[in-house]
């Protein structure tokens, strides 16, 4: 089967270097052209237009930075609805909106293609060895024809219902893992206060009713002051708003999740849309004149397990 990847950024760069790493028959395509060098270099082929891809390739993977971005690569003159034909498989990676994944989806049908959504999570570093979860909305029986090629992608892979479902699962962990982060800072800065030892206090989170997967991970960057997650304060504010939006949808009032995108929004007035997420403790840090430093953790996460072909979960 040949496989069209469109999209390498932080996490498409990564899920499609686990496909080149197995051996499939991988083109990809990037707007930027240096990021695209970089797989031609290894070996990779390269379209020089989404056109082109989709005419070569069996599968098309789209990972892209917003629903909007994602549209327009579906729907322009040059995109993929006017060049995909019967039988093809699109395979969304993108965070993005339910609604959206379904209309695009419907129109993919109409062209006798099939749409699967296949969101990701579980952090960069885990994309990069191949072991990052994934959720799959769509029926069972495309699910089960592109599961090889997920398998070489993610690790724990959950077929989570129809076209859509995987969407709102996504941005319901995404959510969470934002209230988390927001909530730490809090957490480091009474510790700080309290003059209690960070390494130990990152060990007692860890091994109490407290701890969480962002505090195993996006502690670690935070106590060493890279703050290097991968991951933007933009995109939080994207998926954070999806999850509001999911809210008005079902007429439902939240109380935390529009605090805690404020508290993100601040951050990203504060350092930028291109902060790393987790740079949104440092809203506190400089408040209150500390720092949450302390030696021993990574400038940078890595996946230490080894690369596993995935199951279904």
């Amino acid at each position: 089967m040949k496989i069209g990847f469109i999209g390498l950024g932080n996490v498409g760069g990564k899920l499609a270097g686990s496909l080149f790493r197995n051996n499939i028959d991988l083109t990809v395509y990037d707007l930027d052209k240096s990021v695209a060098d970089k797989f031609k270099s290894m070996g990779v082929k390269v379209s020089e237009s989404i056109t082109e891809l989709v005419k070569k390739v069996d599968i098309i993977i789209t990972c892209l930075p917003s629903p909007k971005i994602c549209s327009d690569v579906m729907i322009n003159e040059n995109g993929i609805l006017k060049n995909i034909t019967e039988n093809k498989i699109w395979i969304e990676m993108s965070t993005t909106d339910q609604k959206e994944v379904t209309k695009l989806g419907n129109l993919i049908k109409e062209k006798k293609a099939i749409p699967i959504e296949a969101p990701v999570s579980g952090g960069c570093h885990r994309a990069a060895k191949g072991n990052i979860a994934i959720f799959v909305g769509g029926e069972r029986s495309a699910f089960e024809r592109v599961f090889p090629i997920l398998s070489c992608m993610g690790n724990k892979i959950l077929h989570v219902g129809e076209l859509g479902s995987a969407s709102i699962l996504k941005v319901i962990t995404n959510y969470l893992a934002s209230v988390h982060l927001a909530a730490l800072g809090e957490a480091w800065t009474i510790a700080k206060k309290h003059n209690l030892d960070l390494k130990k206090t990152f060990e007692g989170i860890k091994i109490s009713s407290g701890n969480s997967f962002v505090h195993e991970t996006e502690s670690q960057v935070i106590l060493n002051g890279s703050y290097n997650i991968n991951f933007t304060m933009d995109l939080v504010e994207k998926d954070m708003s999806l999850f509001n939006k999911l809210s008005k949808d079902q007429n439902i009032e939240l109380e935390i999740a529009p605090f805690v995108l404020d508290i993100f929004k601040d951050a990203k007035e504060k350092f930028g849309s291109r902060a790393w997420s987790s740079m949104v403790v440092k809203r506190l840090e400089d408040k209150y004149g500390i720092n949450f430093r302390e030696k021993g953790f990574p400038e940078e996460l890595t996946d230490n397990e080894p690369e596993k072909k995935g199951y279904e979960v």
